[in-house]
């Protein structure tokens, strides 16, 4: 079980917010902006030896920033949002380690084959990681794309996992309904892909303080790595950073 930092960016700017708000008629629900740039994670990351954290695009105007932070962690970060196979190698040739697919492989609530072997062959299955952020919907977990804001009809389960890792080496999943709340894990999700994922998997969502961490891991076995993003002191939340390193034990705590 690895601890995955995350770079959120909205607007030019570092920020942890409500996933779900994103394009809502109400606007965005922001949790925290940062008056530091993306680099200033990525170093701090690099220095506390944290790898396969994931810088995220939500939203045109980052593309510099994700630039900034890939350049100063080169191969420690992965990046998505926005991603398709036209620009995936130019996010790679910049320093990411694996580029993150969403919306360019699910089109109109539906996932395109064609669009994911497309992908999968430009960049190789083993640079690809699939982001399958959803939420419940009739007892199931189904993706949802273009921000959120549109539930797909793909179901996360056993056999569709076991389908799509033929075409990339990691899956990241954002549990949407408690994404940015500080609510506390959502937990059924954790434990089923703890069961289904046979390659490596990033669960996001609602983990706020470090008995959070333990029931996770309690929960999954170990078997899935983490992130945690609004709940971090690094992002005006009350878990320190520090701490999260020393007990995931997967860094080199810096001084």
């Amino acid at each position: 079980m690895k601890f995955r930092p995350c770079i959120d960016l909205h607007e030019g700017k570092v920020k942890q917010i409500v996933g779900e708000t994103l394009g809502s008629g109400s606007g965005v629900r922001e949790n925290f902006v940062s008056s530091h740039g993306a680099d200033h994670y990525a170093e701090l990351f690099k220095r506390d030896g944290l790898t396969g954290g994931h810088v995220i695009m939500l939203g045109p105007g980052n593309e510099a920033e994700a630039e900034k932070a890939l350049a100063a962690w080169p191969g420690g970060l992965q990046v998505g949002g926005g991603i398709t196979a036209e620009n995936a190698a130019y996010y790679l040739e910049r320093g990411a380690s694996h580029v993150i697919v969403t919306s360019y492989i699910f089109r109109d609530g539906r996932l395109d084959d064609g669009r994911l072997e497309k992908i999968a062959a430009e960049v190789g299955r083993d640079r690809l990681v699939i982001d399958l952020s959803c939420k419940a919907s009739d007892g199931t977990w189904k993706v949802a794309t273009n921000q959120w804001k549109v539930l797909s009809d793909f179901v996360v389960n056993k056999e569709n996992l076991a389908y799509l890792q033929n075409y990339c080496a990691e899956f990241l999943v954002h549990a949407v309904d408690v994404e940015g709340k500080r609510s506390g894990i959502q937990e059924e999700l954790a434990r089923q892909l703890a069961e289904w994922a046979a390659i490596p998997a990033t669960y996001a969502g609602g983990i706020r303080s470090l008995d959070d961490v333990e029931r996770f891991r309690q929960l999954t076995g170990g078997k899935l790595d983490f992130t945690v993003g609004s709940a971090l002191d690094l992002f005006g939340g009350n878990l320190p950073y520090r701490e999260l390193v020393r007990y995931a034990g997967n860094g080199r705590p810096g001084r």
